[in-house]
C-alpha cells in the first residue's frame, strides 16, 4: 500500500543552484555606506556558505530548531586562520592574532563539533580566491573581527551580529529572503532559467557543489568538501545545466568502431568470420 502511495505522489521539486554572483551581490550590499549590521552579516555568511558548502543549520540561528538536531552552529572558537611566515612556511595564526594578520590570511579552517550525518571533529579548509573582498577567507575574517571587537567570546556563534546594543542572530529566513532578492535582481528566471521559487537556502550548498563540478573537480573532492558520507551528493549536481552537456553531441558523433567481445561467447560466429575480410591462418 505504501508503495502505491509513493507512486501516486508528485515528483519532488528540488531547489536549484545559484552561482557565486548571488552571495557576491549580497556582500556588495553589505559593504555599501549605510549598510546595517544584518546586511553585512548576511553578505559574509552567504559567501562563506557557498564556498565551504555549508548546511543552513551550521551558520544560522533558528529558535524553533529541534534540540534533537545533530548539526551545531559554528562558533568563534571553530575558526582557524593560516598565513605564511617570512620563510614561506604555512603557520596557524593564534586566536588573538591582530586584525591585520587575520585579514591577510591565506586560508581558513572551520571545525565541526557535530553535523547532520553524525561526523564529529571534521575540518573544512578553504583558500583565498584572489579577491580582496568577495572571498570566503576575507568574509570569515570580517565576521571574526566584528564579533571579537564587539566583546564576543570564543563561544559566540558565527551567525551573531551586534546591533543597537545587543547581540542578534542571522536566521534561516534572513538568508532565504536575501537569496531570493539577489536572484531576482540578477534576473535568474530570464538569464538562467531558474524560477525564484526554486531558490532557497539549499541553493548555496547546491551551487557550491555545482561550481566545483563545472570546474573539473572530481566526485571524491566534492564529496569530501561537502562532507557527504555517500553518493547522495550527486543529487546536488544539476545535469540540467547547459554546461554539463556542452560538447557531448560532438564527442558522441565520433565512430569508435567498437566490437562486442562477448559475441563468440554466446553464439558461434565462425561462419560470419570466414565470410568476412578476415582470413584465418
Amino acid at each position: 500500500m505504501m508503495d502505491g502511495w509513493r507512486k501516486a505522489d508528485p515528483p519532488t521539486i528540488k531547489k536549484l543552484p545559484v552561482e557565486a554572483d548571488v552571495p557576491e551581490f549580497l556582500a556588495d550590499i553589505g559593504r555599501q555606506a549605510g549598510a546595517t549590521a544584518l546586511q553585512q552579516a548576511v553578505g559574509d555568511l552567504t559567501l562563506i556558505a557557498f564556498y565551504y558548502l555549508l548546511r543552513i543549520g551550521e551558520y544560522t540561528g533558528k529558535p524553533s530548531r529541534s534540540e534533537t538536531k545533530q548539526t551545531e552552529q559554528f562558533k568563534l572558537r571553530d575558526v582557524t586562520f593560516f598565513r605564511r611566515d617570512k620563510n614561506g612556511r604555512l603557520r596557524q595564526l593564534p586566536k588573538n592574532a591582530p586584525d591585520h594578520l587575520i585579514m591577510s590570511a591565506e586560508s581558513a579552517t572551520l571545525k565541526l563539533d557535530n553535523q547532520k550525518n553524525g561526523w564529529k571533529g571534521v575540518c573544512i579548509h578553504q583558500h583565498e580566491n584572489g579577491d580582496c573582498f568577495l572571498c570566503p577567507v576575507r568574509a570569515l575574517g570580517r565576521r571574526i573581527l566584528h564579533i571579537r571587537n564587539n566583546g564576543g567570546t570564543a563561544d559566540t556563534f558565527l551567525s551573531a551580529f551586534w546591533s543597537n546594543g545587543s547581540w542578534k542572530y542571522v536566521t534561516h529566513t534572513n538568508i532565504s529572503s536575501g537569496l531570493k532578492m539577489a536572484a531576482a535582481a540578477l534576473d535568474y528566471p530570464s538569464c538562467k532559467g531558474i524560477p525564484i521559487d526554486r531558490i532557497d537556502t539549499h541553493s548555496l550548498r547546491c551551487g557550491g557543489a555545482n561550481a566545483l563540478a563545472l570546474s573539473g573537480y572530481s566526485d571524491r573532492q566534492i564529496q569530501k568538501m561537502g562532507r557527504w558520507r555517500s553518493a547522495t551528493f550527486l543529487e546536488y549536481i544539476k545535469e540540467s545545466l547547459f554546461e554539463f552537456s556542452a560538447g557531448m553531441s560532438s564527442s558522441m558523433k565520433r565512430n569508435f568502431n567498437f566490437v562486442n567481445v562477448e559475441g563468440g561467447v554466446f553464439q558461434d560466429i565462425t561462419a560470419v568470420t570466414l565470410n568476412s575480410a578476415y582470413k584465418p591462418n
